[in-house]
């Protein structure tokens, strides 16, 4: 079980630094007009979002293998908002992987504010979930 929270533990982190950089990205992106920097900005962000995926990727399958291991964790209410939180942070990295194809297109009309905004969900994402798993306060 050990074994599996360290990698959980690892895979957690590199999702969570694309979570933090990829909106900052953004930001840059969306004040961005030469073409060079655009481009440059579409590649960051491309292979950024490889990364975090993978990141996420193995980050939910060693959560998972957790809980086939000790089953009896479903029981507890703490867990249940933890994989709500868990599941709404897979519902902003989709939705990193919409504004980031809406900024290579040109087609995003947001302003850096509205990015510099979004980019602070993931940490209140973040402290909830670490406050849930460690605490254990249900």
């Amino acid at each position: 079980m050990l074994w599996l929270k360290a990698f959980h533990i690892i895979f957690v982190v590199t999702w969570f630094a694309g979570l933090f950089y990829l909106p900052r990205l953004f930001v840059y992106h969306a004040v961005t007009t030469d073409a060079v920097s655009l481009e440059r900005f579409a590649v960051m962000e491309r292979r950024l979002f490889s990364i975090m995926t993978l990141g996420a990727s193995l980050a939910v399958i060693f959560g998972l293998s957790m809980i086939v291991v000790a089953p009896a964790y479903l029981h507890f209410g703490w867990l249940h908002l933890k994989l709500t939180l868990v599941a709404a942070l897979i519902g902003y990295h989709v939705w990193c992987r919409v504004l980031m194809a809406a900024l290579q297109s040109g087609r995003d009309t947001r302003s850096q504010r509205w990015y510099r905004f979004f980019n602070e969900l993931p940490a209140l994402l973040l402290i909830a979930i670490v406050i849930l798993a460690v605490v254990k306060p249900f």
